[in-house]
């Protein structure tokens, strides 16, 4: 079949054509790309205003307070002069000083809060015969205890050792196979297994923490001295309780040890708001133990942004009072003696 002759004039036509179709085209593209803007991303919703938060605020922070930074939180037990916890007070029962000013009191909290605690027990040659009953005793401690504390032991003598598969149990036939995990030999190296317990505290994620100690003897094998500790022990902001289990041949025939021992479980259990006992029987290490379980469970927490607000590492004596109120006169307040500032971190 012949092909059709192609003009001049349909060239022209043509080329007309595909003109248009590329004007057209050039015209229409600012449109589309204005009908199909790139995407912006939304600006982040601004910061919810100071005080938003809801009625579990100061729940909340009793229950987190590791996360401020500069806030100093005290737990403070009251007592009548027969020692029985006070109950029923509030925040504006009570004044706390810093260096002998006065502080303002932002947390107040009464809670029976779980803890991180550590059961520190002598297990050196001396305590051979007096294992079971303590072990008894410290089981006791833990079941008058809140069942959600999570508890590690360490048992030591010239050295210490954590008696558990893993960090921290709840299980209460954990901690009576750690207890029961007896070697006693050796000597007493209770500073060094005092302040690795401390360090052993940091591992937990409760707020509170605490430390359980029984010893029948002062320290002859530690590394660390006495100020080095109780430096360590108010650092850790831990809460320290001492039991000591002196026989009657160690009160009649070591009276100097008993008494430097007894001296330095009191320095230590008082200057982190804790306290020492002296049972003249092992029979009583039980009850003492569930009056410590019971302390614990019973404790005010106060907090406050210290005035002083220089970050020099240096010591702040702490006081808590009562307001002079009619009943107050008869009752004590028991609390840490103070804390180590922070120190600023270089180039601050």
């Amino acid at each position: 079949m012949p092909r059709p002759d192609i003009t001049r004039r349909d060239i022209r036509r043509f080329l007309s054509f595909v003109f248009l179709i590329l004007l057209l085209a050039v015209c229409a593209g600012p449109c589309a790309l204005a009908q199909n803007p790139i995407p912006v991303p939304n600006p982040p919703p601004p910061p919810p205003p100071a005080g938003a938060a809801g009625s579990n605020a100061q729940t909340d922070q009793s229950h987190h307070l590791k996360s401020v930074v500069d806030l100093v939180v005290l737990h403070a037990t009251v007592v009548d002069d027969k020692g029985q916890f006070v109950p029923g007070l509030t925040g504006n029962d009570f004044r706390v000083f810093e260096d002998k000013v006065e502080q303002k009191i932002s947390v107040f909290s009464k809670e029976d809060i779980p803890v991180t605690m550590g059961l520190v027990i002598d297990n050196s040659g001396s305590m051979k015969e007096k294992r079971p009953q303590v072990n008894a005793a410290a089981l006791s401690f833990v079941r008058t205890s809140n069942p959600a504390d999570e508890v590690f032991v360490v048992n030591f003598n010239d050295e210490y050792y954590l008696d558990l598969d893993e960090d921290f149990t709840s299980n209460p036939q954990e901690l009576h196979e750690a207890l029961e995990r007896i070697d006693t030999r050796g000597s007493t190296a209770l500073y060094d297994a005092i302040i690795g317990s401390l360090d052993h505290l940091k591992k937990g994620h409760k707020d509170k923490r605490v430390l359980l100690v029984i010893t029948d003897g002062d320290d002859d094998a530690s590394r660390k001295d006495f100020s080095y500790t109780v430096k360590a022990a108010v650092e850790s902001n831990a809460v320290i309780y001492a039991i000591g289990v002196f026989s009657d041949e160690d009160r009649k025939n070591q009276k100097k040890m008993v008494r430097k021992s007894k001296k330095e479980l009191t320095t230590l259990a008082e200057s982190t708001g804790g306290l020492a006992f002296f049972p003249d029987r092992l029979e009583d290490v039980d009850p003492v133990c569930v009056q410590v379980a019971r302390d614990i469970r019973n404790q005010y927490t106060l907090g406050y942004y210290p005035t002083n607000a220089a970050k020099d590492g240096t010591f702040r004596s702490v006081k808590v009072e009562l307001n002079a109120s009619k009943g107050h006169e008869k009752l004590s307040v028991r609390t840490r003696t103070g804390y180590y500032a922070q120190k600023a971190a270089q180039g601050d």
